[in-house]
């Protein structure tokens, strides 16, 4: 298998160990992974703000770079912000003839067109819908056997574009979780907002929102993500919002793909497991040492 890649900006930054782990498991899977050359950020979510057109054009920026390449391929986005700007500009260029003529105005002073023929997708669904859980099974040589895992989507791989799961009780990373040997915790959190980016703007209401989602995992060992602004938020405030509360909510969070490489016997630190900010005491010795 082979996809176009395009990592976006936090995963060169804040959620660099996302990309590494990533690019690890692709290569363990044996799923080839081309970047594309040139990319640029795709708005994240201050574009908008300012103007569609800016929002949408730096997005097709990205898309007229990917068909250029003509690798006949999917593109594959980790990140789940990165992947809903590509998605919807993706959308737009196909139903809007007016916004369709406008982005590649724009794109023209960069000798560069877009006509939305490709396909964007989020790594989860490629990871469910293409490699799927018999494979992930057949690779595993350290189960997970004792561990268990509470799947956190977040909203933006799944909202509003529930190309691949049902937005409201996704069950897309069940399957794989199961692969390694893991459990999954049966709990109803795993769609719910972890509070975005309010948690620089309205900071006690995404403390609040986190410390659901944390209160909730705790039966969990592990909280499994796919989006790096649910990451930082889950992994980086627990202190303050054990403070907070006056609970404890040390959970230790990781990507999907770093779950999921220890299982195929990846090397943590070729899974970036050093980059993660929450990683609980007890949390490799369970996985070093299984139930």
């Amino acid at each position: 298998m082979h996809y176009l890649y395009y990592p976006g900006c936090s995963l060169e930054g804040t959620a660099k160990e996302y990309d590494i782990a990533t690019r690890a498991l692709m290569q363990a899977l044996e799923v080839e992974l081309g970047e594309i050359e040139g990319w640029t950020c795709c708005g994240a979510s201050a574009a908008p703000a300012v103007s569609r057109l800016l929002a949408l054009s730096l997005a097709a920026r990205n898309l007229a770079l990917a068909e250029r390449a003509k690798a006949n391929a999917d593109l594959l986005i980790p990140c789940s912000a990165c992947y809903l700007n590509l998605r919807q500009a993706n959308e737009v260029l196909n139903e809007d003839a007016q916004a369709f003529q406008e982005i590649n105005e724009v794109l023209a002073e960069e000798a560069l067109s877009v006509d939305g023929s490709l396909r964007v997708r989020h790594l989860l669904d490629v990871m469910a819908t293409d490699i799927g859980a018999s494979v992930i099974a057949r690779r595993v040589s350290i189960p997970l056997e004792g561990l268990v895992v509470a799947p956190y989507y977040g909203c933006q791989c799944l909202r509003p574009y529930a190309d691949f799961d049902d937005p409201q009780a996704p069950t897309s990373m069940n399957g794989l979780i199961q692969a390694t040997g893991a459990s999954v915790l049966n709990w109803r959190m795993g769609a719910r907002c972890c509070g975005a980016s309010h948690m620089t703007t309205h900071m006690e209401q995404g403390l609040e929102l986190s410390g659901a989602i944390l209160s909730a995992a705790r039966k969990a060992d592990v909280i499994a993500t796919v989006c790096p602004m649910c990451q930082i938020n889950l992994e980086g405030y627990q202190k303050k919002i054990a403070g907070r509360t006056g609970r404890p909510t040390a959970v230790t969070v990781l990507y999907l793909p770093q779950l999921i490489g220890l299982a195929l016997g990846c090397d943590p630190h070729a899974l970036g497991l050093e980059l993660n900010l929450a990683i609980a005491g007890d949390f490799m010795e369970k996985f070093a040492a299984p139930a």
